[in-house]
């Protein structure tokens, strides 16, 4: 086992693609795969499933790409201490469910950013594809809620797949309004007070469970609901056609306009937010970053930080 043929692995995982990882590395697509899998013989380990449809890492080869990571960021600390190299481009990526206090953050991660360098990658997911981005190690960082609903499943789906939960705050249950709403100016409202208005609520495809419903409350009927795929649409729907939806509670007025308002709902529940992590990974500098700012503006919204 070489240190180029770890940095061939890694590169492959990278890009999703032998031939697109071939012409980044300057090398012949028969010659990388080669060398990969020279490398799944040596080790007796199969790292990528090959099929029509592409590549993907086997369980195998994603416990040993998060080894050759390790290596890989050790390597590269030595060579610029003692080598003068250059820094290579700062990697990081994060999926979370549609959360602007998730956007917030990684917008103040760039603004305060000094690489020379670095390629960053937010995803905006549905639950499950969150769960299997950070399982997956297409993600380091994996922002969700829990509830009394949902945890006993979701913890379950943790365990199987490696994953740990780290809690960030309590939120208690708000309701998106547009400002132009009848009820954006109450106190609070509850469920019925809203029934006459449009429910919005984040497509789950093909894992539609309610316990991987993004809002909370799932088991409510409503008489009217519309079912969005991204952040964008609903807040325009929230504009358009004075819809609501049950969230966290936290916006920003810079990412959202003013003309978007959050009100209390009437609820005993409770969502609690945090973030996933790979039990097999380390978290890159990058990722640390993220997480500094995130809990830095959780602060700063007046609520306890818990993690």
């Amino acid at each position: 086992m070489t240190l180029t043929q770890l940095r061939y692995v890694a590169k492959v995982a990278e890009c999703g693609s032998i031939t697109e990882a071939a012409r980044q590395l300057y090398i012949s697509q028969p010659s990388l795969s080669a060398a990969v899998r020279e490398l799944e013989g040596e080790l007796g380990i199969v790292i990528f499933n090959r099929n029509a449809r592409g590549i993907s890492l086997t369980p195998d080869g994603s416990e040993f790409l998060s080894y050759a990571r390790q290596i890989l960021e050790q390597i590269e600390l030595v060579e610029q201490r003692y080598a003068h190299a250059l820094p290579s481009k700062r990697l990081c990526a994060i999926s979370t469910q549609h959360y602007a206090f998730a956007v917030n953050a990684f917008v103040k991660l760039l603004e305060s950013m000094d690489a020379p360098e670095y390629e960053l990658t937010l995803r905006e997911s549905r639950t499950y594809e969150v769960f299997e981005d950070v399982a997956g190690y297409r993600s380091e960082l994996g922002i969700i809620y829990l509830s009394s609903f949902n945890e006993k499943v979701l913890r379950k789906l943790m365990r199987e797949s490696h994953l740990s939960y780290t809690p960030l705050f309590n939120a208690p249950p708000h309701v998106f309004l547009s400002a132009s709403h009848p009820l954006a100016g109450a106190e609070s409202v509850t469920l019925a007070d809203l029934d006459d208005f449009p429910y919005l609520c984040y497509d789950q495809g093909t894992h539609n469970s309610l316990y991987f419903s993004e809002e909370l409350l799932p088991t409510e009927s409503h008489r009217k609901t519309i079912v969005v795929t991204d952040r964008a649409t609903l807040f325009n729907l929230l504009r358009g056609v004075n819809g609501y939806t049950i969230c966290s509670g936290v916006l920003n007025s810079n990412l959202n306009g003013s003309d978007i308002v959050s009100v209390p709902l009437v609820t005993d529940e409770t969502m609690q937010l945090g973030y996933l992590t790979n039990d097999r990974a380390r978290l890159s500098p990058m990722a640390t970053r993220y997480l500094e700012e995130l809990r830095a503006l959780i602060a700063a919204e007046g609520f306890e930080v818990l993690g």
